[in-house]
């Protein structure tokens, strides 16, 4: 687990960034919003329970690109799923759809780094050591969703995309963000967002 210190450079570092993003990018959070209410004929600004901190569930934001379907009810999404819009997809494409989650960061639900947010039913079912990730703040990025930036084309060829994700995917992104946990530096950090925003 991380020392109080690290702990305290970490949350320093996401409320800084937080500030300056939201300073910065609140007019292409709005936009965004505002194209995806038209698009998807919805409210634009997707709100989901997540588990959060130490079990703890909270509400994350983000931008809305799925259409609701009462034929589908998995939280698995493959490329070609349907309720994905043409809008949707670009903003998932381009990871504009995560803009909001600045606010979960400035309001301490959320880090910029760290293993993703989970639907209840994954994280607060972890065991033993993998209970560690539970130790953080979920994150907008991290090595785990970089390793597996490309899951939806993953889920795409799989006949059963709901068990590929809980069986092989999944248990392969807690390895990864342990292993993040056990050598966490902020210079990691600051490669991880560099890595997300430029794809490098």
């Amino acid at each position: 687990m991380l020392t109080s210190k690290q702990r305290f450079k970490k949350r320093f570092f996401d409320i800084f960034l937080s500030f300056f993003g939201i300073f910065f990018l609140w007019w292409l959070i709005v936009l965004c919003w505002a194209l995806a209410t038209i698009d998807t004929r919805q409210n634009g600004l997707f709100i989901q329970a997540r588990v959060g901190r130490d079990g703890r569930v909270f509400e994350v934001f983000k931008i809305r690109t799925m259409r609701d379907s009462q034929a589908i009810k998995t939280t698995v999404t493959r490329l070609s799923d349907p309720r994905i819009t043409r809008l949707g997809a670009i903003f998932r494409k381009l990871k504009l759809d995560e803009l909001p989650q600045i606010w979960n960061v400035l309001r301490g639900d959320m880090s910029f780094v760290g293993p993703r947010p989970d639907v209840p039913g994954f994280a607060d079912r972890l065991s033993g050591e993998d209970r560690y990730i539970l130790t953080l703040r979920p994150g907008i990025t991290g090595p785990a969703t970089l390793a597996y930036r490309n899951e939806e084309e993953i889920l795409e060829s799989q006949s059963d995309p709901d068990f590929y994700n809980r069986e092989v995917i999944y248990p392969d992104k807690v390895r990864i963000n342990l292993e993040y946990i056990r050598n966490w530096s902020l210079a990691g950090d600051i490669r991880y967002i560099w890595e997300t925003v430029f794809g490098e």
